[in-house]
């Protein structure tokens, strides 16, 4: 949900609030816009408490984890982490909110990144609180779970071009909002990566197959194999991406294959099973150590 607003600063939706970052060398410069006024005058920049922004800000890019001694300690066990680590450094994994990326990945199923981008824009212009208009550009907040609970919100969404995705989106919401509630899944950040994975897998889109096929909107779902390993990797992205589980290795069919190609690891069989899946996490984990989720990343 960032855009390049202006050479080099990049404009997004954070904690609510709309920003716009800019980063030097030594500092990371940042504005906040108030919300609009409700006669839409445009909105003038906030004069925010600095302590609070600069505690979101450590937060969110997780500023407090100390990136030159892991990248020493992956290069020191990975002769090829070590090759191309120079070509990508200060890598990090976002801290993100728990709903706006299990919903985010959600929508991944099947797709790609412009099309993600753009279906994840409709979804806040739809659902989401208006923040403030920039440069005749209007901001949301990522939507309440609440607003993706109405009795039409499946409508909606597909009506919107989520296709199948739409009763995840949806089904999802109603299941956190019925079950262990938005508190609830923030927890999930405080037990064992095992168990966040479990309750993730729970949930549909994630635990729930799409099943392959024709949708009513004529958009082919993934072949069952797929879909599986797609669902997996939802799981572990959430996990490492928003609930504080640094060792979680999300596996995709790109991933399998640098493992077989690169790390010559002769693991699971000719598809991304479960098992597989498992193996590969495992031996990444036993390569890189604890954060072997971030030194997957760079």
């Amino acid at each position: 949900r960032w855009w390049e607003s202006s050479p080099g600063a990049w404009t997004g939706v954070l904690g609510g609030r709309v920003w716009t970052l800019r980063q030097d060398p030594d500092r990371l410069w940042y504005t906040v816009y108030g919300e609009e006024e409700e006669d839409g005058r445009p909105a003038e920049a906030a004069k925010p408490d600095g302590a609070e922004t600069d505690q979101i800000l450590r937060d969110y890019f997780q500023l407090d984890v100390g990136l030159p001694a892991l990248y020493c300690a992956w290069g020191a066990a990975d002769p090829l982490f070590r090759k191309v680590a120079d070509d990508f450094p200060g890598v990090r994994v976002l801290r993100q909110d728990p709903i706006e990326c299990l919903l985010s990945f959600i929508c991944t199923s099947n797709n790609h990144i412009s099309r993600i981008t753009a279906m994840i824009e409709r979804l806040c212009q739809a659902f989401g609180r208006r923040l403030c208009r920039l440069d005749a550009r209007p901001f949301h907040a990522f939507p309440s779970l609440s607003a993706l609970t109405g009795a039409d919100t499946e409508a909606r969404l597909r009506a919107l071009g989520f296709g199948y995705r739409a009763k995840f989106v949806s089904g999802s919401a109603r299941a956190i909002v019925e079950g262990l509630g938005a508190e609830g899944l923030h927890r999930l950040r405080a037990v064992p990566y095992a168990e966040a994975r479990r309750v993730l897998c729970a949930l549909p889109g994630v635990g729930a197959k799409v099943g392959a096929g024709m949708g009513r909107d004529g958009e082919r779902g993934p072949a069952a194999g797929a879909d599986g390993a797609a669902r997996r990797q939802v799981a572990d992205c959430v996990c490492l991406m928003a609930l504080d589980k640094a060792e979680a290795v999300p596996v995709d069919t790109h991933v399998w294959r640098i493992a077989r190609q690169r790390y010559g690891a002769a693991l699971g069989g000719r598809s991304l099973t479960p098992r597989a899946h498992q193996e590969i996490g495992d031996f990444f984990r036993g390569l890189w150590g604890p954060r072997a989720g971030w030194a997957q990343a760079v």
